[in-house]
Order: structure tokens, then sequence, then C-alpha cells
């Protein structure tokens, strides 16, 4: 996709993948001769957004997130995940200044903020629902949020009424650890192609899967949400095909208007 903004592609539609600071697209994507430096900035010249997996370690720093936005243009957009300290490791319990400092960095972003991911993990279970209800009010308006749950148990109307309840989405993920389930729980929509690491290493820098037919089908069943007019933030994994950047651009290529 040689312009992210072209003609013939939603103003709605935001695709792209999983982080961008991996070296073994070298050769596939990036240019072999490429500083690691400029990476974003090449990167932004293909897709319109991308999901920082960075934020999920750490909280980044001021400067970090002032050269991500200089580095990327106007209608790009970052969509981050909250960090493990606050999901995973605290359980969304006493986590009032991590959950500060991480939404105040954030808005440095301004208008190329995309949405900010709670990715829970396996052991957040049912039992653990008044945890995630008491955390998302404390959570300020004004956010893209999204919700991805790792436990089957959680898959349930009372999770999907409490998301509708604070226009959360539902992350629609597409992987091996847990069913899909294409609830819509918000006004826009977050799509995750997970993959399957015990299949895909997605450090060759090549595709090792072949995703053409999965593809066309989430093409297919986007164009309606699209049409209407509805916000779309769609990001591959490495581990989907092995070739993230390549996914991303066949999926933009099957949804032109």
């Amino acid at each position: 996709m040689a312009d992210a903004q072209r003609k013939g592609l939603s103003p709605n539609l935001y695709v792209g993948t999983m982080g961008w600071s991996y070296s073994f697209w070298k050769g596939s994507f990036y240019p072999t001769d490429l500083p690691s430096k400029d990476f974003l900035s090449f990167y932004a010249k293909r897709f319109n957004t991308v999901e920082a997996d960075s934020t999920f370690y750490r909280i980044p720093r001021i400067e970090t997130v002032t050269d991500w936005k200089q580095k990327t243009p106007k209608k790009f957009l970052f969509s981050l995940k909250f960090p493990q300290k606050i999901t995973h490791f605290k359980m969304l319990q006493n986590c009032q200044e991590e959950t500060r400092v991480f939404l105040e960095r954030a808005s440095l972003l301004g208008k190329k903020l995309g949405a900010l991911l709670l990715q829970f993990p396996p052991m957040f279970r049912q039992e653990h629902m008044p945890l995630i209800r008491d955390y998302l009010k404390t959570l300020p308006k004004g956010y893209h949020y999204v919700v991805e749950v790792r436990n089957k148990s959680l898959l349930n109307n009372e999770l999907y009424a409490l998301l509708r309840e604070h226009n959360v989405a539902l992350a629609w993920a597409d992987g091996a650890k847990i069913p899909l389930l294409p609830e819509i729980t918000a006004d826009f929509l977050y799509v995750r192609w997970e993959g399957d690491r015990k299949t895909v290493m997605g450090i060759l820098g090549k595709q090792e899967v072949d995703r053409t037919t999965q593809i066309q089908q989430w093409a297919d069943k986007l164009k309606p949400f699209l049409n209407e007019g509805r916000l779309v933030l769609g990001y591959f994994s490495k581990y989907y095909s092995g070739l993230p950047t390549s996914d991303a651009e066949k999926l933009c290529k099957k949804v032109e208007i």
C-alpha cells in the first residue's frame, strides 16, 4: 500500500501491525540499509496506524511519545496497550497512579491517539468481573477503550452489557487462544489478528502460512461496518501469517470501495 490514505480506501479504516521495530523485516518490508531509528517514519508512509506493543512492558517516556508524534503524518493513529503492571501484576487494583501517568503520556499524542487496549491474562476470570466494573468507572471519558479477555468464562452477557454501558469495545481476536465472538459493544470496532505461535515463528521475515482466504473473509465481514461509517481499527500480529505487513496490505486491497 503505497499511500495509507489513497483514494479507494474508507477513511474510517485504520489497519496496520502490532509493533514496527523489527529488524527481521529488513528485505521483506524495510530496505536492508534502513537504520532502526527510521523504521517508524518508513512504516507510516505505508500504513495509517500501528499498535504499540512496547507500552505493555513500560509506560513510555514523554520524549518517546513526542518522537512518535513527530515522525508520523497528520492522520496517523497509535493504539496503545495498557501496561502489564496494571492488567497483569496489579490486576486493576491499587494502580491509580500508574493509570494516571499512562493516560497522561498517551494524551500527548493528541489526535493521533487511536485506542487504548486493556488486555487481560488468562488468570482473569469471571470472578474478577467486579474489578473490571470498578476500574472502568474510574477511567476518564474521551478515549477509545478496548478490552480483550483470554479466559472463556468472561465471554458472557454480563461483560458485554458492562462494556456497552461504557462504550468500550470488545476486541475481536482471531487467534488460537480463545474463540472469536464478534460481539459489538461500542461505536467502533477493534480487530486483532493474533494467529498461532505454535505454528508460526514470526521472526523469519516471510510468509509462513497462507492467510489469503481468511483475509478475504475478514474483508467481507468489515465492509458493511465501513459502509455505515463506523471506525474500524485492526492490527496484524507477526504470528498470523509470519509477515504482518503483507497481511495488512492485502486486507486494505480487499476492502477498497
